[in-house]
């Protein structure tokens, strides 16, 4: 593997690492060290910590290092956070960010098949290692996608301004100066870690957190400590849902005291925090399924939708829950996404999933269901008609 050598990219991020390097720095991918050996002539500077994947690389410069006794430098050999503990107030990356030529294996310009993975899985494990009003110092090129750095950067939780850029060739050269979002200095207030992007809806954002649950659940006597893993739930910028967050924790609260949706925490304005449910959405799990599995899923999830109907409560979407309903590793089916909630004296939760067991007959039957269609939804209609327990039960009793 060669040691890059200084270029015109190097030239550019070094121009406003002597700007902006201060405290504790980590020089990511030092290669030949010009960012570690700028930083250190801003005397705000402290210590650096150089690293390199490149053992030739690393074990070159620490003999630069030791020849020019540069004492706030330290050089690791590490590929990219494995060997650092500790946190920065500066880290700087000039990663590689090629995409690669097939057949041709370079890693100190490759940054992968699309030039963008090494820089995706920096920035999944960076926060962990900034403080809170830390910096990234980050060059990238025109050739790395840079739509895609700014979607990788927003899925976690960074916000960044352009320091500058310069064209060259066939390519333009960016230098972005990436900070954590006030949202994310919040959740790691909160003890939450490891927070990376997991899914989104037109709503809202899911993201998925660690934390110790012994933090989590108020006690008064001192509890073991145990490492869970958390959902987050955060209003996306363009949705014109006004207060779904707030409505999201409201009803998520009420229904766990009804044994309904995953635990809730915590919550504030910007984001609801919840148990993360392992498991496969409804429509995933029913094909690969058994047939008993199946028929306790169904009557389970008609019993928490009976149980909303007494509340007089409609959650909607129950008809289509294809991404509503987690059906955990013990088959048990969880209902979630709850902020279109809302009180009403004409409940559907129960007649709209029968509406979605209709459109499974065909699957259902393959299953050994044997159930009438026609039979179903009568009894559904003459439910609806009292919401009586006795005509749920006969309803119901036409799936055992």
């Amino acid at each position: 593997m060669e040691i890059y050598q200084p270029a015109e990219d190097s030239y550019l991020l070094q121009r406003f690492v002597s700007r902006h390097a201060y405290g504790r720095v980590l020089d990511v991918g030092t290669g030949s060290g010009i960012q570690a050996i700028t930083a250190i002539g801003n005397p705000q500077v402290r210590e650096v910590i150089a690293i390199d994947i490149n053992a030739e690389a690393a074990g070159v410069f620490e003999q630069k290092v030791q020849k020019q006794k540069l004492r706030k430098i330290k050089v690791l050999q590490s590929d990219l956070f494995e060997e650092v503990s500790g946190y920065f107030n500066v880290i700087i990356f000039n990663p590689p960010y090629l995409p690669q030529d097939k057949g041709i294996r370079d890693d100190a310009i490759y940054g992968g098949k699309k030039g963008w993975e090494i820089s995706e899985r920096f920035f999944k494990e960076v926060s962990n290692h900034l403080f809170p009003e830390g910096m990234i110092l980050f060059l990238f090129s025109s050739l790395t996608n840079k739509q895609k750095i700014e979607e990788i950067l927003y899925h976690n939780m960074l916000g960044w301004e352009e320091l500058g850029e310069e064209k060259i060739a066939f390519e333009t050269l960016y230098v972005y100066k990436i900070t954590k979002t006030s949202l994310l200095r919040q959740l790691e207030g909160k003890l939450l870690r490891d927070i990376h992007y997991f899914a989104e809806g037109k709503r809202g954002v899911i993201y998925t957190a660690k934390s110790d649950k012994s933090k989590l659940v108020k006690s008064h006597f001192p509890s073991k400590r145990e490492i869970v893993t958390v959902a987050i739930k955060v209003k996306k910028k363009e949705s014109k849902a006004e207060d779904a967050i707030a409505s999201e924790a409201l009803w998520l609260k009420a229904l766990n005291k009804q044994g309904i949706g995953p635990r809730f925490l915590f919550s504030e304005e910007e984001y609801v925090v919840y148990e993360f449910v392992e498991g496969e959405y409804i429509e995933d799990w029913l094909p690969k399924a058994s047939p008993e599995a199946v028929k306790k899923v169904l009557v389970d999830v008609l019993e928490q939708c009976f149980i909303l109907d007494q509340m007089k409560v409609n959650k909607e979407e129950m008809h289509n829950p294809l991404k509503h309903i987690i059906i955990d590793a013990k088959n048990m089916p969880v209902l979630i996404d709850f902020e279109r909630c809302y009180e009403t004296e004409k409940p559907h939760n129960v007649t709209q999933f029968v509406d979605f067991i209709g459109k499974r007959q065909k699957l259902l039957l393959k299953k050994g269901f044997a159930f009438g269609l026609k039979e179903l939804r009568e009894a559904a209609v003459k439910y609806k008609q009292t919401y009586g327990e006795k005509e749920f039960e006969a309803m119901v009793g036409l799936l055992r």
